[in-house]
């Protein structure tokens, strides 16, 4: 792996959570980052640890504030475990099980104990599963610079859609030049007509970053509502609705 790590050492993304091992800050990157673009997560990220910038600062705020904070990124439980896991923290410390945390299963672990403990766990996030597929095997444990630089070149070079092999440093790859690329799938509903999106925009609502979404209709404002209410984000008191 010493190709790989050297490319790593010369083509690595300068990201915030990359200069740190505090488990903390590598936990709200981890949350930020699933299933959220690098690029919206950025700035993101460093506003949220200017505010709370240890689980303790977390763990005092109020669910509604962590919410408020949250819209725009989506998959507002995140916002929600991730601020229940400040706060067992706070209270507890770190447990030598990661998975014991609300919203940590086996890859956050994973990467939080490698980037923040310095513990030999494979990380193994989508990015590096498509690589090690594509290589025809997996190590069997990881350093903090192998994950790093496995998902480095799962996210730039060895991508689902365009697998750029001649700038791959793994010469031996099974796959070099033979990976399957799979063209860009096209949405067969538009994310404007999905329940997800109504919930965002009724949270953003109720946070007071947007204005009530008059545009949708009483029947999905109505869904989503009770969808956020059975995720806990949300509360009922009467005829009124209010963050949680």
């Amino acid at each position: 792996m010493e190709e790989l790590l050297a490319w790593y050492g010369r083509v690595a993304r300068d990201l915030p959570w990359r200069r740190t091992r505090d488990p903390y800050a590598i936990l709200v990157s981890e949350v930020m980052l699933q299933q959220t673009q690098v690029a919206r997560v950025i700035e993101r990220y460093e506003a949220w640890l200017v505010r709370w910038p240890t689980a303790d600062a977390l763990a005092a705020a109020t669910l509604a504030e962590v919410l408020t904070e949250w819209v725009g990124l989506g998959y507002n439980r995140r916002a929600k475990a991730l601020w229940e896991a400040a706060r067992i923290v706070s209270e507890s410390g770190w447990p030598d099980d990661l998975t014991r945390l609300p919203g940590v299963g086996p890859y956050t672990a994973a990467a939080v104990g490698s980037f923040a403990f310095g513990r030999d766990a494979l990380a193994v996030d989508t990015n590096a599963r498509r690589v090690y597929s594509r290589w025809g095997f997996t190590p069997p444990t990881g350093s903090a610079a192998l994950n790093q630089a496995v998902m480095e070149l799962g996210a730039t070079v060895c991508q689902a859609h365009v697998a750029r092999c001649d700038a791959c440093p793994i010469d031996d790859c099974a796959s070099r030049g033979m990976a399957v690329v799979r063209a860009p799938r096209t949405p067969r509903v538009r994310f404007e007509d999905t329940d997800r999106f109504a919930r965002g925009r009724v949270l953003a609502a109720l946070a007071g970053r947007e204005p009530w979404p008059d545009s949708l209709s009483a029947e999905r404002r109505a869904r989503a509502i009770d969808a956020l209410v059975a995720d806990g984000l949300v509360i009922r008191e009467g005829a009124h609705t209010r963050l949680a």
